[in-house]
């Protein structure tokens, strides 16, 4: 029931898309902090609050508090450049886990965006948007914003990558255009073929691939 003891009317498990996903696809929040949001009682749909598992119709009116966007406004975005030797996510094999490099010593001096104390409490939770592997560098977001994360690396994302890759041919003469135009759509990873790709040279020993998918080993 919700506040005023009104029964809360859930739409048939058959019917509907789950409300979640619905606010995720609407930008309102990631599909996790839909359902964190929705336990916590800060939706409504059609002025009754919401529960977990609700489906709706495409014509619903979904409401937020505004507790939830308080807390949303809260979660922290980094933009860090990783160097050589440091993971992405969690520490493996030894390495370190890119967020620890993120405290008051390596922050940009021309940082004018004056957010929370970088304690570790602050810290907790946040997670890289896409990878960079233990011998890559360059820029890699951490973020504790789901929405941020999906516009990244969700499914339907059309965020690019670009990557600078240092190559030596095996084979004497230059890379002959049919394996160029392969490199740009026709690989496979894992039984799985990959999304087309934008491979150039950026000079003679370097390849620049710009890419919609981040696949793990790509």
């Amino acid at each position: 029931r919700d506040a005023g003891g009104d029964a809360v009317t859930a739409v048939p498990p058959a019917e509907g898309e789950r409300l979640s996903k619905r606010m995720a696809a609407l930008g309102l929040a990631s599909r996790r902090e839909a359902d964190e949001w929705i336990e916590a009682g800060f939706v409504r749909v059609d002025g009754r609050i919401a529960v977990l598992g609700l489906r709706v119709q495409p014509d619903v009116r979904i409401e937020i508090d505004p507790r939830a966007r308080r807390e949303q406004l809260q979660r922290m975005t980094v933009l860090l450049h990783k160097p050589i030797g440091y993971v992405s996510g969690q520490a493996e094999d030894g390495y370190a886990p890119a967020a620890v490099l993120v405290k008051r010593e390596n922050r940009w001096s021309e940082d004018t965006v004056r957010g929370p104390a970088l304690g570790s409490g602050v810290l907790r939770g946040l997670a890289p948007a896409g990878r960079l592997d233990i011998d890559s560098t360059g820029l890699l977001v951490l973020t504790q914003d789901g929405r941020v994360a999906r516009t990244l690396i969700g499914e339907d994302s059309r965020a690019e990558k670009e990557y600078l890759v240092r190559v030596r041919r095996t084979q004497p003469g230059s890379l002959p255009a049919e394996d160029m135009a392969r490199l740009q759509h026709g690989l496979v990873l894992d039984d799985k073929p990959l999304k087309p790709a934008k491979v150039s040279w950026a000079n003679e020993d370097q390849l620049r691939f710009v890419l919609r998918e981040g696949r793990k080993r790509q």
